[in-house]
């Protein structure tokens, strides 16, 4: 199929974003259904009946995710990020099969944390891919409908526990396994690399490059840290609202947990959705009239998370934490479609995947951390008063980057020479 379009084409570019569309919604759906599957699997692996033992086997794969990221990164950057993508589908797809036959606590430990690794290798390289793909006039609706397709695999993996009272844990996980082991055959003849990135990898100029070279260029670049730092704030309140929200709302609305779940994820679910489609909308015509135009649409992304997050956490009827979570996803969504394109705009070209994997280990430790606080906020009933003081660290970002943030070009193409900016500002 690919041999009949031009790999240089909108026409492929875009079909780059449908399969990794694909590859998206497995990648969290396939982590996201264990959550949700423990009175399932309990009945033959009793060590689960231990909140602790099943908080520990959801913890290591964030602790992996976590530290195997900036590597992931690295590597995304220097070998051919197809490969890179096929070969994480195929493991965490392999992975999940697995997890089927599992008739022990210590086996299914394992293989979450081999998942991790698979799983954190795939975004820096996607993401990298993309955005190589996709230049100014579309990279950030580019992002924000494959961020679609992660959004929709959350929501997918809420339905474990139902497909396994249907159809067995076992079958759950081998049904979904295969899928992706399939999928993986499909990206391997349909997916390329850009002539770039590939003529890159196999110059002797880049394979004499350190491993942690690129690291530290980044680390020297000031422009990064205050973008880590953009990447990470919103990143706290988006975990908070993942792994909380419904307790939050059950709590505030006085309402049960199963009413109050299905309000939570799918305010945040659908609004999220519409967010990163019209920000990314919005900024890729802003940056062709104005180089900070990503700035700016961030921006105002951030500045709906503040009044979110005062009216989820104050809130004590239905009106005001429903808006509050539509406010949130909508401004969430904003940002989330403009995180790679603004790297685009300070990061050669061939750093990328590496700042997207520090950025990723940055904003996971940071969702773990404060995910054990608000639990102890919850505990003291604070959790409601904790979550409206989130929305001081989002003000001082808004702040950070709008006075800090000025690109002169909207793609920095290599080290030494960005495209020239249309505008400065």
């Amino acid at each position: 199929m690919t041999s009949l379009i031009n790999r240089n084409s909108r026409t492929y570019a875009w079909l780059v974003v449908a399969l990794l569309w694909l590859v998206g919604m497995l990648n969290y759906m396939d982590r996201q259904m264990l959550s949700t599957m423990r009175e399932s699997i309990m009945t033959d692996i009793t060590q689960l009946e231990s909140a602790a033992n099943f908080g520990r086997l959801m913890a290591v794969f964030l602790w992996v995710y976590g530290i195997m990221s900036p590597f992931s990164g690295i590597i995304g950057d220097r070998i051919s990020r197809k490969w890179v993508i096929v070969s994480a589908l195929f493991v965490w797809s392999f992975v999940t099969f697995m997890m089927g036959y599992a008739t022990t606590f210590n086996q299914l430990y394992i293989l979450r944390g081999i998942m991790g690794v698979s799983e954190a290798l795939y975004m820096p390289a996607a993401l990298s891919l993309i955005a190589d793909y996709h230049r100014e006039r579309t990279r950030s609706l580019a992002i924000g409908i494959n961020m679609t397709g992660i959004y929709f695999g959350q929501a997918m993996g809420g339905f474990g526990a139902t497909l396994a009272v249907m159809f067995g844990w076992h079958g759950t996980f081998h049904s979904f396994g295969l899928i992706g082991i399939a999928y993986s055959v499909v990206l391997m003849l349909l997916l390329h690399d850009t002539p770039r990135h590939v003529a890159d990898v196999n110059t002797e100029e880049k394979k004499r490059i350190p491993v942690f070279k690129g690291m530290a260029m980044l680390l020297a670049n000031l422009s990064f840290w205050i973008i880590l730092f953009y990447f990470c704030v919103p990143s706290v309140p988006g975990w908070a609202t993942k792994n909380w929200l419904p307790s939050l709302f059950s709590s505030s609305l006085g309402i049960d947990m199963e009413v109050a779940g299905p309000i939570a994820t799918i305010s945040i679910a659908v609004s999220s959705f519409a967010g990163v489609l019209l920000g990314g909308f919005i900024s890729d015509r802003w940056v062709m009239r104005n180089v900070r135009g990503r700035i700016y649409t961030a921006a105002i992304g951030l500045s709906l998370m503040i009044p979110a997050l005062l009216c989820i956490g104050y809130g004590h009827s239905l009106f005001p934490v429903v808006s509050g979570a539509v406010l949130f996803g909508t401004g969430f969504g904003f940002f989330d479609s403009n995180n790679m394109p603004i790297v685009c705009q300070f990061v050669s070209s061939r750093n990328r995947a590496t700042a997207y994997g520090i950025m990723n280990m940055c904003s996971v430790f940071g969702g773990a951390a404060v995910t054990d606080l608000l639990g102890r906020s919850m505990d003291s009933g604070n959790l409601g008063r904790d979550f409206a003081l989130l929305s001081v660290l989002v003000t001082f970002t808004v702040i950070l980057i709008l006075a800090c943030l000025r690109p002169t070009t909207a793609d920095m193409r290599d080290d030494s020479q960005p495209l020239p900016a249309r505008q400065t500002a």
